[in-house]
């Protein structure tokens, strides 16, 4: 007997009925991809659309587009409005998760497991509200070293349905922000490759004391310094705890600005924020202030991510980063990039110690050199220029953390 549900807390208008739970198996027909292993499958669009069963861990739940083609008789078409799971893993979370397509004909290799849902299920709705709950999954998955899912198993999910309606709604509304949020990653990601296409040109090379690309007007070798030649000032708080001052972090005040959440470019204040009272601030930071365009430097997991103090609110520096003040003869957004181009994340990278989390001590980080433009002028036109490229790249990311924030709450109030 189907259980009565009520409805979920967002709506479309016009829209009352309570949705209905059932187990994914009383509308599912189950059938396995067959074969296609990788040495079959090629990315040149030659032969037949084709799912391999790693494939659906890189993309969201409705699959516009495939990533290979096969020429092989082997693999198992797809029958329209059927939801794709991976059978296997090596981690439970890449079992979570579920895709449908938006093609025909494509075909399934093996450990492809295929759920067709019967004409009255919207597979978009169906794949979108697995994956919101997808911890639902969780329990079915056996399994030591690789992890497996059966069809069997995910026939006893249930699951929540309303009318072909609603269903469509809700599905067309989420296919529409997922597009808007590729858009946004292809915009993202196009000013990042441009980004480094210019750091790689406008600095010089390794032997090299000219860069690629330069100003007009500026000409002349660029002159070796020590990387702390350009700094008046080291800010260096790591190994400090608030329990040293019998304190505790708190939700609100002065943010925390740490290896968490100092990103290249811009800094992240969703990311573990941490924050510190008036009381902590004064004691913590001392006399010390970070300022606006005071250069953030990650000295360790990860190491050399780089991003400036976006004003003079106030903040606390914290874990696994240091601050660089830069001295009068040197620009500060010149040195954030310095700090950033491929020559000097090179050498950091040679110089760093550790296993899997590389990091650089500061006596390290004393002894090594880069070229500088001998004028602050050059400087300053080098610094300006990316600086505009970091504001317009960290105002695309703001718009896609917004999408993917909309998106997470509609999910949590547009399903049972």
């Amino acid at each position: 007997m189907k259980e009565r549900l009520k409805a979920p807390e967002l709506r479309f208008p016009g829209f009352t009925d309570d949705w209905e739970e059932l187990k994914l198996g009383d509308i599912t027909t189950w059938t396995k991809g067959q074969g296609l292993s990788k040495e079959y499958l090629n990315n040149e669009r030659y032969g037949s659309e084709a799912v391999h069963y790693a494939d659906l861990y890189k993309f969201s739940p409705v699959m516009q587009e495939v990533i290979h083609w096969t020429n092989s008789d082997d693999g198992r078409i797809i029958p329209d409005n059927s939801l794709l799971f991976p059978a296997s893993d090596v981690t439970p979370v890449g079992l979570a998760r579920t895709s449908t397509l938006r093609l025909s004909g494509v075909k399934a290799g093996g450990d492809v497991i295929i759920g067709q849902l019967s004409e009255r299920i919207d597979s978009s709705f169906m794949s979108y509200q697995i994956n919101a709950n997808s911890k639902k999954i969780l329990p079915l998955i056996t399994g030591t070293t690789v992890k497996h899912v059966q069809a069997k198993s995910l026939a006893t999910m249930s699951v929540t349905i309303t009318n072909m309606a609603e269903q469509t709604a809700i599905a067309g509304l989420f296919e529409r922000i997922d597009n808007l949020i590729a858009l946004h990653q292809r915009k993202l990601d196009l000013l990042k490759e441009q980004k480094k296409g210019y750091l790689q040109k406008m600095f010089p090379k390794n032997g090299s004391k000219i860069p690629e690309l330069r100003f007009n007007g500026f000409s002349g070798d660029w002159e070796e310094r020590k990387l702390l030649d350009n700094v008046d000032k080291v800010l260096d708080y790591r190994g400090k705890s608030p329990t040293k001052f019998g304190m505790e972090w708190g939700t609100e005040g002065y943010l925390v600005l740490s290896a968490l959440n100092v990103k290249n470019g811009y800094i992240d204040k969703s990311v573990e924020a941490k924050y510190g009272d008036q009381e902590l601030f004064e004691r913590w930071m001392g006399s010390n202030r970070l300022e606006k365009g005071d250069v953030l430097f990650t000295t360790e997991a990860p190491l050399g991510n780089v991003a400036q103090v976006p004003d003079d609110k106030g903040y606390i520096l914290n874990q696994r980063a240091v601050a660089f003040k830069s001295s009068k003869d040197t620009d500060n957004n010149f040195f954030a990039q310095l700090l950033r181009s491929p020559i000097v994340q090179n050498t950091l990278n040679a110089n760093s110690s550790g296993g899997t989390a590389k990091g650089i001590g500061m006596k390290e980080f004393a002894k090594l050199n880069a070229n500088v433009p001998k004028t602050f002028e050059e400087q300053q036109k080098i610094g300006s220029f990316f600086k505009q490229l970091d504001n317009t790249i960290a105002l695309h990311q703001r718009k896609l953390d917004l999408l993917k924030e909309q998106k997470k709450g509609f999910l949590q109030k547009m399903f049972v």
